[in-house]
């Protein structure tokens, strides 16, 4: 079934996509672990990187999520907007891990003012239309805007920095600013439904709604935990990696924009065809299967990751496994949350989000001075601890 149009949820899905699109290129994104060693990072100071991202998602979701059901999500976005544009600008001076870890706290901070704001947003804009059914199709389209991207950006960006010198770095940081000042432009434009924004409870009492919500309805908080524990091994640890993978592997720099611009074209497919996907395969089961390719994956980067075609073929797997997985969430637990504490609550939600995080880095980052096999076990082993958390699909009035 397709969206309506000229309608508002029309709008702001055509914007969020365009506003994600840019918002998301980053061209140092295909060299970010070669720069990170260039810059004088170990395996180790990467996953404290990691880590203060997971610190700055927990410091700013309750805030973050209380001001987007205050003052809506439009306004929630620009001031992301701001910090976001802040943290990755200190990455001209970050020649000490202090600034990396700034960096990363403010670009965990920032992205806690789209969480569950951008959710919201769609999910109260599809209801004015009664479309609200249509949520993950809805969530794959405008992620899809960051596979487009890659598709792009990291071509220019490993063409541009292949010889990885301090020149090349700058220009790729100051491209990547210039795409997000287009963001920040963009959603100026976005409009808030009118079920969203305008709450004058107390933020206590709006903490205490969203903790109620999760509580009347815990198959969310068990389809968070499935969901999350697949993802950061996937999603976070690997992708850190898996440029170095290639590189050690025996691939060339300026090959591994080709390979994500591949990755990306998959994920793009893949996210576009989630309303077809969903209308054949039950959303549970979709979850399932895609869980059991994300430890296969993980298990494979383990076992075989001295060749590059078992390289090239988990990196393709897993890119899979990302651009299907979220939107399905998205749409399973939108249908059971509460409009008036929709933002808070998927903030609350991200709060055990950033605490998996911590013990899951601290965990796999003692293991990783070992190398790249036991570390990636400990990752299939997460993963796998997710899959099998059960999901149950149920929609409440």
């Amino acid at each position: 079934m397709s969206l309506k149009k000229n309608t508002l949820a029309s709008h702001n899905i055509r914007l969020l996509f365009w506003a994600e699109l840019f918002g998301s290129v980053r061209f140092l994104q295909p060299v970010l672990t070669l720069f990170y060693f260039a810059r004088g990072l170990d395996e180790a100071l990467i996953l404290v990187v990691l880590l203060f991202f997971s610190i700055g998602v927990l410091v700013g979701e309750i805030p973050t999520g209380v001001f987007a059901d205050r003052f809506g999500a439009k306004r929630s976005f620009l001031v992301g907007s701001i910090v976001a544009i802040l943290g990755y600008s200190l990455l001209f001076v970050a020649f000490e891990p202090w600034v990396f870890f700034l960096s990363s706290f403010l670009t965990g901070f920032a992205a806690t003012f789209f969480s569950g704001a951008d959710e919201a947003l769609i999910y109260e804009s599809l209801k004015q239309s009664e479309e609200e059914h249509l949520m993950d199709k809805a969530m794959g389209q405008i992620g899809s805007a960051t596979f487009i991207v890659a598709m792009v950006a990291v071509i220019i960006g490993a063409a541009l920095a292949q010889d990885l010198t301090e020149p090349q770095f700058r220009l790729l940081i100051t491209l990547s600013l210039l795409c997000m000042s287009v963001q920040f432009l963009l959603l100026l434009f976005v409009k808030n439904p009118p079920t969203q924004g305008g709450i004058t409870t107390p933020m206590l009492d709006q903490i205490r709604n969203g903790l109620r919500a999760i509580r009347n309805t815990p198959q969310v908080l068990w389809m968070f935990i499935n969901v999350t524990l697949v993802f950061i091994p996937v999603g976070a640890i690997f992708t850190k990696f898996d440029q170095k993978l290639l590189v050690d592997a025996g691939l060339p720099v300026f090959w591994i924009g080709i390979v994500y611009a591949i990755a990306s074209m998959i994920g793009f497919i893949a996210s576009r065809s989630i309303g077809w996907m969903t209308a054949r395969i039950d959303r549970v089961v979709l979850l399932f299967i895609t869980g059991l390719i994300a430890v296969v994956g993980l298990s494979g980067a383990a076992l075989l990751h001295g060749s590059l075609a078992a390289v090239l073929v988990i990196i393709f797997m897993l890119k899979l496994v990302t651009a299907i997985r979220y939107p399905v969430y998205s749409q399973l637990s939108n249908d059971v949350i509460p409009s008036n504490v929709r933002a808070t609550t998927i903030s609350l939600l991200s709060i055990l989000d950033s605490c998996f995080d911590l013990l899951v880095f601290t965990s796999i980052g003692l293991i990783a001075v070992n190398g790249f096999t036991p570390m990636f076990i400990g990752c299939a082993i997460v993963a796998l601890a997710g899959v099998l958390i059960p999901v149950q699909s149920k929609r409440i009035n």
